[in-house]
């Protein structure tokens, strides 16, 4: 059976994403750590923005994704799905990328937390100032 493999990444989490063809007749099958992917992001309305790329391509049933994914919260792990999806249709078909690109589905947002500074609350807030 013929799959396509994705990694995504965003903040502190790790997606690796599995595209295979799906089967049946039925919806598609996504499943996040064995969960199915509307109880895994159960209430999270960018959970839906995921699966972007399917929409974008015109390739939206035709897939079942088998996703394991790390650390972080919610919100990061659905923008590391959106992008592990993004590139594992681009190894289906490398003729999708004009289309993905546009929307800015490839890109990696490179962001990350700030460290902790010595003698600050957090990375920039200082202690509150105290005349007396």
């Amino acid at each position: 059976m013929e799959q396509f493999y994705g990694t995504g990444r965003r903040k502190a989490a790790v997606a690796r994403v599995f595209l295979r063809p799906s089967e049946g007749q039925g919806a598609p099958k996504f499943t996040v750590n064995g969960i199915d992917f509307q109880a895994y992001f159960l209430g999270l309305l960018k959970a839906r923005h995921a699966l972007q790329a399917f929409v974008e391509t015109g390739t939206a049933g035709r897939f079942d994704a088998y996703i394991t994914v790390a650390g972080g919260g919610p919100s990061g792990q659905a923008d590391a799905i959106k992008l592990g999806i993004a590139r594992a249709l681009l190894e289906f078909n490398p003729d999708f990328r004009p289309a993905l690109r546009l929307k800015g589905l490839l890109t990696r947002d490179a962001r990350e937390v700030e460290r902790k500074k010595p003698g600050l609350k957090k990375a920039r807030r200082a202690p509150q100032f105290s005349k007396r």
